[in-house]
């Protein structure tokens, strides 16, 4: 195996244990992987991180959060999503995998000085405990707009939210049309979704198929507004059943120094087909010179390394 000093490429998956819906975020000269831990439900008490400084050496933050911090949950933590504001690290995720209104969970947020936490419990009590427009509280994103605002898109079973959070990150603000959740589900979505923008257009992208099958996959559409409407545009990340299955919940990276772009997803070994064999990946997502995203091609070879800056 070669060396840290000798290695050229990440390799796929980037960093061993069972991890999946990664987020990818970079942090001043540092990349940042905050996933899930793959596990049945009641041993998902905790979230794990990992950092780089060149993609392709990961160093594991154990534990930046579990439900020693967060009372109110007790299982099933996912899909955490990070900004930082004001100096601080704002740590979104999901607990419980509640299936109704009637019981405790939803999406959360935890509050650190530091990306590698330890991180607490912001509100003591869940940020949205409720099924608005029929959408399960989970799987949030939270994406800064051009103009400073934040919005929240969120999501299972089949519908997707989108929410304005206030300036603290303890409540949303209505929109003029005074309700709070605007439901933005495009064709095909399942769950995940992720925003970014790239040359004035923004791009929302979500999962479709079942998480736990080998269909899963990344969709996404483009629109002149971060509250669309998105129109389904192609398939753009899954299955290659000569390098893995189920290949999605994913998040993308720009490198803005070097304008590379990346897309961090898990997938499933084709040795290890159960349900929680799920490990995280990078590849290198690409535009065509009409913006579109060019489908990408799922790699054992990952990414090359690179410094932030």
């Amino acid at each position: 195996m070669a060396s840290e000093q000798q290695k050229k490429t990440s390799g796929n998956p980037v960093f061993p244990g069972w991890y999946a819906d990664p987020e990818g975020v970079i942090f001043g000269k540092n990349y940042w992987i905050y996933p899930t831990y793959s596990a049945p439900y009641e041993k998902q008490v905790f979230l794990d991180a990992f950092s780089s400084t060149d993609l392709t050496n990961w160093q594991k933050h154990e534990r930046i959060l579990d439900t020693t911090s967060v009372k109110w949950a007790n299982r099933a933590m996912w899909a955490p999503s990070i900004v930082e504001k004001d100096k601080k690290y704002y740590l979104f995720f999901g607990a419980n995998d509640i299936q109704s209104d009637n019981e405790l969970g939803g999406i959360g947020v935890a509050v650190s000085d530091k990306p590698s936490g330890p991180f607490e419990d912001h509100l003591g009590k869940p940020l949205i405990d409720k099924f608005h427009n029929g959408a399960q509280p989970i799987d949030q994103f939270v994406f800064k707009d051009k103009d400073g605002q934040y919005y929240m898109y969120y999501g299972g079973w089949r519908h997707c939210n989108v929410a304005k959070l206030n300036n603290d990150f303890t409540g949303f603000i209505p929109f003029e049309d005074g309700t709070t959740f605007k439901e933005v589900t495009p064709e095909g979505y399942v769950e995940g979704p992720f925003m970014f923008m790239r040359g004035g257009k923004y791009y929302f992208m979500w999962s479709e198929g079942g998480w736990g099958g080998p269909n899963y996959r990344v969709a996404y559409a483009m629109a002149d507004s971060p509250l669309g409407p998105f129109k389904r545009i192609d398939t753009i990340l899954q299955q290659d059943p000569e390098v893995a299955t189920g290949a999605g919940h994913h998040s993308v990276m720009h490198n803005k120094a070097k304008d590379l772009w990346y897309i961090v997803y898990h997938r499933k070994p084709l040795e290890n087909p159960s349900r929680d064999h799920r490990v995280t990946c990078i590849d290198e997502m690409k535009f065509d010179a009409n913006g579109m995203i060019k489908p990408v091609k799922i790699t054992m070879e990952g990414v090359a390394q690179q410094k932030v800056k």
